[in-house]
């Protein structure tokens, strides 16, 4: 399955997209896209209801593609996680993930706008693997348990103010979690989807120059063992999202001028995930 949410921001549908390309709403059936999509049940009413022909098709050039998810609860983020990623930023090989937060609440469409914090001149981009957890998880015992709790994955683009996250003192989180700072989506495709989630051809451009090109085989800790690792140290829960990491490229290690800002375009791409595009605005007034 491949589903997605449209609409306002706030007030968006659920839908599907099926293996013809069609996009149908799915507001007749669940109430939205969340950790209890990956109930069996709620997939067996899915599907009976895409034989049934039941559906409202949904032309998605009227509307405005919302994040994947409902409400993530938490997002775990791993750092370090490419050798040459680790060189550009002049940081050691990690002997164990390194693991940050996110706040939920930079979560923002697949293409919507990426805001500039006030005064911000050293905001970056990464594009990385998304991990959707779809069951309860703790002490996952192995690497077995750790696969059949994986409930799908999605593109996060984990934009990050370098000067908060490494000048400010502290944990990585500061430079991470302004709005608008982790774009998601446009799908969240279920895990039976993707036939190997180690060789996923990954990329990102400003304005459509290449910055980044790799491919989800050339991570130091792959995507099962990550679920394993943080299940260590955290419940996992059904719709909380992983982020894997990010390829080299970024604007840390090519220099000031490679930095966001406002008037940019940024193109974010996993092969069989979908794309994103965001246009990068100024800064915004206290709220």
């Amino acid at each position: 399955m491949r589903y997605l949410r449209y609409g306002p921001a706030g007030n968006e549908l659920p839908a599907v997209l099926t293996a013809d390309d069609r996009v149908l709403g799915l507001q007749e059936v669940v109430q939205d896209i969340d950790g209890s999509i990956f109930d069996p049940s709620a997939r067996g009413v899915i599907e009976r209801a895409i034989a049934a022909g039941s559906l409202p098709e949904v032309d998605l050039d009227d509307h405005r593609i919302g994040p994947p998810l409902r409400h993530v609860s938490k997002i775990v983020c791993v750092g370090l996680n490419y050798d040459e990623h680790a060189a550009e930023a002049d940081m050691s090989r990690p002997a164990e993930p390194i693991l940050f937060m996110k706040a939920p609440s930079s979560v923002c469409g697949p293409n919507d706008p990426i805001r500039l914090p006030p005064g911000a001149t050293t905001v970056d981009y990464e594009v990385e693997l998304g991990i959707v957890v779809g069951r309860r998880s703790l002490y996952l015992s192995s690497c077995a348990e750790a696969a059949d709790a994986i409930g799908g994955y999605t593109i996060c683009n984990d934009v990050s103010d370098r000067h908060s996250q490494l000048e400010r003192g502290g944990q990585w989180m500061k430079g991470k979690s302004f709005p608008t700072f982790a774009p998601l989506g446009p799908y969240l495709v279920t895990a039976d989807e993707v036939d190997d989630h180690q060789n996923l051809p990954l990329s990102l451009s400003v304005n459509e120059q290449i910055r980044q090109d790799s491919n989800t085989r050339h991570m130091i800790f792959g995507v099962v063992h990550l679920v394993h690792y943080i299940s260590q140290f955290m419940e996992l829960l059904p719709g909380d999202l992983i982020c894997t990491g990010t390829p080299h490229g970024v604007a840390l290690g090519l220099g000031a001028d490679a930095y966001l800002a406002a008037g940019d375009r940024v193109e974010t791409r996993i092969e069989g995930l979908g794309a994103q595009m965001n246009e990068v605005l100024g800064s915004v007034t206290s709220t």
